[in-house]
């Protein structure tokens, strides 16, 4: 059995109304606003209060496609990877398309990781559970190669940028370092935890661009939402996408079932592996189909996955469902491996909530699509870039500064023909990057043998690395 009345229907639809609009607003993500409303549910009960935050957390999620597609401003950080089709599709009048198309994956991913979490919650979990930090440092190496395949015929300014990410986003990681700090006195302070990746974001991609089109004016800028004849929606341009459905909700799922790893890296994985496997690699990035449907349907597969270490673990598989966490405590459910057996009732409602927030998710955004104009989105999210950057860590003027810095830096970037998505790919996986290499040689005293030597698994994500690089190298060639 399970809970379900009108009210929390109507609680749900909220929810994911309230989840699309913060996910839409670049800095205003589905963790904010789950955080935000999550005090709420001190009035509800323990099934209200899941309806309201799922669908806060599918809305959320799902809500980052609309600026990504629109004005190339991923609404959340599991939103870069759309910029890279879907803007140029929009570019070519083909907006109303690419939305849908978006859309109908996210429907795809978020129903995929839902069948997941149902069917093998208690399987997948036990297998997460043996990623050790070597394996996690592996398959984020295994994301970053991803560099070398965005820079198809400018390899060398990719894999600067990419390395370049890499180091900016090492600033103030580790303790041990602000030991010794190579950066101005006054500077020091403000650095001192880094830099937040919600101000690079929406500095790199929202203030860039705006600059851009500030110079060459709105009416040059702007394009129709509306399709052109010939070029609408259909069904029928999923042909031929099952298997990169498949793939990228699985990658999705399974990269949310591991703690820490985040949508982010999901999608950026995901999209990879499209690239990898296409027929026609060259077009990705100038407006493919198969490039938005990997990125929207590994980051919606994200939301079941992380669901899964949450439930049997105790362990939250990202940051919202950390905050998911707080929910159940409110209600004095605790999680972990005796969850579904304890509380049937509860587990039952996950299931139907997170159902019910996909479906809501599908039909509001696919029927209310056309109503969503660039013009409009402007105005309101040239206020959300400071609002997000400043409330990121909870009100510090720095990380604004470092929006317009990183906003100057993406702008140079695109006048110099630097791409800026290999260098936030490499802010993003930095971090990550560091900390489980760290974490690896303090497992085996420094011994750098632990990565060739802990079995299959590293053994598998060794030659998935290489069979990227390779591939990259020779796509690189042929196209150059």
């Amino acid at each position: 059995m399970f809970e379900i009345g009108i009210f929390q229907v109507l609680v749900c639809i909220f929810g994911v109304v309230m989840g699309i609009i913060f996910g839409a607003l670049p800095g205003m993500t589905s963790t904010m606003a789950v955080a935000i409303f999550l005090p709420l549910t001190y009035a509800y009960n323990m099934g209200t209060a899941l309806y309201l935050l799922l669908g806060l957390y599918v809305g959320g999620i799902s809500g980052g496609l609309i600026p990504a597609i629109l004005i190339n401003i991923p609404g959340t950080p599991s939103s870069i990877t759309t910029c890279f089709d879907g803007y140029p599709m929009a570019k070519r009048g083909e907006g109303e398309k690419a939305l849908k198309i978006g859309i109908v994956s996210s429907l795809f991913g978020g129903i995929f990781s839902l069948i997941v979490l149902w069917l093998f919650t208690p399987v997948l979990s036990s297998i997460a559970i043996k990623f050790s930090a070597v394996e996690k440092f592996l398959l984020i190496v295994f994301a970053l190669t991803v560099i070398a395949a965005l820079s198809k015929g400018n390899m060398l300014r990719g894999i600067f940028a990419g390395c370049l990410g890499v180091m900016v986003s090492l600033v103030g990681v580790f303790s041990d370092n602000n030991m010794v700090r190579m950066v101005p006195g006054p500077f020091t302070i403000s650095l001192r935890n880094g830099f937040s990746l919600l101000p690079v974001i929406i500095g790199l991609f929202a203030i860039s661009q705006i600059l851009e089109e500030a110079e060459m004016g709105m009416k040059k800028a702007s394009y129709s939402l509306s399709d052109e004849k010939g070029s609408r929606f259909s069904l029928s341009l999923f042909k031929g996408q099952f298997i990169n459905l498949i793939r990228s909700a699985g990658i999705g799922t399974f990269m949310g079932i591991l703690p820490g790893v985040g949508g982010s890296a999901a999608s950026i994985l995901a999209y990879s592996q499209a690239k990898s496997f296409s027929k026609h690699p060259e077009k990705l990035g100038t407006g493919a189909i198969e490039g938005l449907v990997a990125s929207e349907t590994s980051n919606n597969g994200l939301t079941g996955g992380a669901l899964i270490p949450l439930l049997s673990l105790g362990i939250p598989g990202d940051s919202t469902t950390a905050v998911l966490i707080g929910a159940f405590m409110l209600q004095g459910v605790a999680v972990g491996p005796l969850f579904i057996k304890q509380n049937p009732v509860t587990w039952n409602t996950v299931l139907v909530a997170l159902l019910l927030s996909n479906i809501i998710m599908f039909l509001i955004m696919f029927f209310a699509i056309k109503y969503i104009s660039k013009t409009r989105l402007y105005p309101v999210i040239i206020l959300m870039c400071v609002v997000g950057a400043y409330a990121a860590n909870n009100g510090i003027m720095f990380d604004i500064w470092a929006m317009f810095i990183f906003g100057a830096v993406g702008y140079i970037f695109n006048k110099i023909n630097i791409p800026n998505a290999p260098f936030l790919i490499g802010f993003i996986l930095g971090k990550d990057f560091e900390r489980y290499f760290i974490d690896s040689l303090k497992g085996s005293d420094g011994n750098l043998a632990i990565f060739f030597t802990r079995g299959p698994l590293a053994w598998a994500l060794w030659l998935m690395i290489l069979a990227s690089v390779v591939y990259a190298v020779l796509d690189n060639k042929k196209n150059s």
